[in-house]
């Protein structure tokens, strides 16, 4: 029986968030795309973690994860504007185990996922926060039942270091796993797909 070869991965690239993107934001805060995170936030709370993003300065940077529209392609009109704003993904500066680290994190929407695209942009944050230099570490700290988003780490090159009940959003607990990149290593080449034929 034969085997269909996987689709490639999407094209992905990384835009600054800007003061324009809080529909973006918006567009995050759902029970779907928060249920790991305790669940979505008030507006309050949304119009302050959209300053936040505009202003991290030298602590970090947030992106828009931009890739082709499939419905766009399928539409198949040269005219049209093939490319949308499927997710977010940054890194930020964060106190782990008494030391002070890059952490990331990211999401990609539900029309986008199964494509490889919160993969493909979190290697490009690792290449912006190697390039910021100021921390030797990246971490990430997905829930430990948020299976998709662990894949995404082992995926991506980190390597699970641990486990511990982390707070967020303040008041609420839950187990997240640790996984941890070092920054001062030569970027990884991407694995080639075994032949099959």
């Amino acid at each position: 029986m034969e085997r269909t070869p996987p689709a490639p991965p999407a094209p992905v690239r990384l835009v600054p968030y800007g003061k324009d993107d809080f529909p973006q934001l918006v567009r995050h805060n759902t029970p779907e795309m928060t249920a790991h995170l305790g669940g979505p936030e008030t507006e309050e709370k949304l119009r302050d973690r959209h300053h936040r993003y505009l202003n991290l300065g030298g602590t970090g940077r947030m992106f828009k994860i931009v890739t082709t529209d499939p419905e766009a392609d399928a539409e198949g009109d040269p005219e049209a504007d093939t490319e949308a704003a499927a997710g977010l993904v940054g890194y930020w500066e964060s106190i782990h185990s008494g030391h002070t680290v890059w952490e990331t994190g990211w999401g990609v929407l539900p029309e986008f996922q199964g494509r490889g695209i919160a993969v493909a942009a979190t290697r490009l944050v690792v290449e912006e926060a190697r390039a910021a230099g100021r921390h030797t570490a990246l971490h990430a700290f997905p829930a430990a039942t948020n299976g998709p988003s662990n894949a995404v780490c082992r995926k991506a090159g980190f390597t699970l270091v641990g486990a511990g009940d982390f707070e967020y959003p303040k008041g609420r607990w839950s187990r997240c796993n640790d996984w941890a990149l070092d920054l001062t290593a030569t970027a990884p080449k991407e694995p080639k797909e075994p032949h099959t034929g």
